[in-house]
């Protein structure tokens, strides 16, 4: 298991106090179409665990547009999400979200009617857009139904490695300051 860093509330930076940068995890997605749901059930997930006082997860569900708020406060983002990319189902995907502008069109990076790319792209328009890491799995079934499929599922603790792996480099990168 992979231990996060301690960090403290408050970083001094010369005599000035700032408060450490915010880290959202936001967990997106339909749970009424199976696999869809993934990103949901990652955070709920996360929730029950002890993370780092500047990390907040948030369950997003389809809320689309009603999370321009949470992504502009952050000041790092960790979307969870079910990516149609072709791959076989079960299969893990990691990128950063400036990649994904330069894939070809077919490429989803979710199946929910405002997905979450609009909602970046608007967030960069009115104001910022915070750096951005997707991490997926390709869905198998997107049929009616809360359960996730057991290919999808089974990759639940896995996903959570990567997550923590990401905030301990977070933790790393902001040390180093």
């Amino acid at each position: 298991m992979i231990e996060l860093m301690e960090s403290s509330p408050i970083i001094k930076e010369g005599e000035e106090k700032i408060l450490p940068p915010k880290i959202v995890i936001l967990g997106v997605g339909n749970l009424l179409l199976s696999d869809e749901g993934f990103g949901v059930h990652v955070a709920n997930e996360l929730m029950k665990m002890s993370l780092p006082s500047e990390v907040s997860v948030v369950e997003g569900g389809t809320d689309g547009f009603g999370l321009l708020n949470i992504i502009m406060g952050a000041s790092r983002l960790i979307v969870i999400d079910a990516v149609k990319g072709g791959a076989t189902p079960g299969s893990i995907y990691r990128f950063d979200i400036s990649e994904v502008r330069d894939c070809p069109s077919g490429f989803k990076t979710s199946v929910h009617q405002i997905g979450i790319l609009e909602v970046l792209d608007l967030s960069g328009l009115i104001g910022k857009t915070p750096p951005t890491t997707v991490i997926g799995i390709e869905p198998k079934s997107l049929e009616i139904g809360m359960e996730l499929s057991r290919e999808v599922k089974a990759k639940i603790p896995r996903i959570i490695e990567l997550i923590l792996d990401e905030l301990k480099n977070e933790t790393k990168r902001h040390l180093l300051f």
